[in-house]
């Protein structure tokens, strides 16, 4: 079963978030302006779209795997998150890691993905100690190279 998510479109001409092939987690987004790029250069690219999502569910905007190894294309705050609330349009910050090549994106170019998924709201619970774990406390690079 599909997840029904409304969608306004803030420009008429700009395509609704897609899927490429079956089974794809991220439905890519474009952007609906110009846009380029110099080598460390982050920008704002606004897609043209606002979504509605029901309680329960977050969207999160990952990178493009294709623009970061072909280009050195990143989303400054990956994955950025789309609460549930939000109604205004799905903006990507774009950041060129690449040191001496900027990249141009033209108006209908797909710059992220969007990932929806189901999330729980937590309840905060002080206690003077945390249980156990095998883990325990290491972490940052803790448990070795792979």
């Amino acid at each position: 079963m599909n997840l029904e998510v409304l969608i306004h479109r803030l420009d008429p001409d700009v395509p609704f978030p897609a899927y490429a092939k079956g089974g794809d987690a991220g439905a890519d987004l474009v952007t609906r302006v110009d846009l380029t790029l110099q080598p460390g250069e982050r920008a704002l690219a606004p897609t043209g779209i606002a979504i509605a999502l029901p309680d329960g569910y977050a969207a999160f905007v990952h990178p493009r795997s294709g623009l970061a190894i072909k280009h050195g294309v990143g989303v400054v705050n990956a994955p950025g998150t789309i609460d549930a609330g939000y109604r205004g349009e799905i903006q990507v910050i774009l950041i060129n890691h690449d040191h001496s090549e900027p990249i141009t994106f033209k108006r209908g170019d797909r710059i992220a993905q969007l990932v929806i998924q189901k999330v729980e709201r937590a309840e905060f619970i002080e206690v003077s100690e945390l249980p156990g774990s095998g883990r325990g406390t290491g972490g940052f690079g803790s448990t070795g190279r792979a």
